[in-house]
């Protein structure tokens, strides 16, 4: 919805809901009136919980899975999100590749001592060698589990209110995830690239018919460049993103780390003030803004 201007010329222009609450001047006799945010309804969230633009969020360390407390300002609870990290699953699978890689590296020094006697090394010994490392990766890959986030209403972990799926186990240049309502109703996609992650960390999110909802990415990208030549800085380069509308420069929201000593986030979504961004959906990008980045 956009905002409505009436001037004192009974001349009426509608400005995009930016411009709410701030002094314009009318195009036609060239006053200046003050734009109304009073056409800016909020639209109605799925749940209480989400009726709000800003949520703290807390990692809970000292745990195997991924956990976080979701809070509002008040610091009063109001979800429990978890990302299980299957420990005893992953060390199996990462011992049965460590195993079938040092098999496929044996076999290459067997090749190649072979080929030493005959007075020459074989194309096939090399290439059975770097297939190592590949083998390992691929076999580890193969053997995990998916990662999902599940968003439950408390710790009881009784009521599930939504969820990110992770949608494969390996992809690459893209990863994919799909954002599901308490029903298994699909309500977005996130993808990022590896490749842009190279000079500043970007994540889209897209609606279920393929249109950018909004883009996240690294706050600056001197402070992203900086992160990747000098790293962090014991948190004094911490990396927050900002969340912009669709694929334009407009910013509807932050995902900012507090300086603490434990990780604590604010997604601050002020900006977005008709909530055309589902709350849901920007948890959950908050979320993934950080595991899946391993910041």
């Amino acid at each position: 919805m956009a905002v409505v201007v009436s001037c004192r010329c009974r001349n009426t222009y509608s400005l995009k809901d930016e411009y709410a609450g701030k002094l314009v001047e009318c195009p036609q006799c060239g006053a200046v009136n003050k734009a109304s945010e009073s056409t800016l309804t909020p639209k109605s969230q799925a749940d209480d919980a989400f009726n709000r633009d800003i949520f703290l969020l807390r990692q809970k360390h000292l745990s195997i899975n991924q956990k976080y407390q979701v809070s509002d300002e008040q610091g009063n609870a109001i979800l429990f999100v978890e990302r299980p990290t299957y420990f005893f699953r992953t060390l199996f699978a990462l011992g049965v590749a460590w195993i079938v890689m040092m098999g496929v590296y044996l076999m290459g020094m067997a090749l190649a001592a072979a080929s030493v006697q005959q007075g020459s090394v074989g194309g096939l010994t090399l290439v059975v060698i770097l297939a190592a490392p590949v083998s390992f990766v691929v076999v580890a890959m193969a053997l995990s589990k998916k990662r999902h986030v599940t968003f439950y209403r408390d710790e009881s972990r009784t009521q599930k209110m939504f969820d990110v799926l992770q949608d494969k186990k390996v992809q690459f240049p893209m990863r994919t995830y799909t954002v599901r309502d308490a029903s298994g109703r699909a309500l977005a996609s996130f993808k990022k690239n590896y490749l842009y992650n190279i000079f500043r960390k970007r994540w889209e999110m897209r609606a279920p018919n393929g249109s950018v909802m909004c883009v996240a990415k690294e706050d600056s990208i001197i402070l992203s460049l900086l992160r990747r030549v000098i790293g962090p800085l014991w948190g004094l380069l911490r990396t927050n993103f900002i969340i912009t509308r669709g694929e334009s420069d407009t910013v509807m929201g932050e995902f900012k780390r507090k300086f603490t000593i434990l990780d604590r986030y604010v997604l601050d979504l002020t900006a977005d003030r008709r909530r055309d961004l589902d709350r849901r959906l920007g948890l959950a990008l908050g979320v993934m803004l950080d595991t899946g980045e391993r910041r």
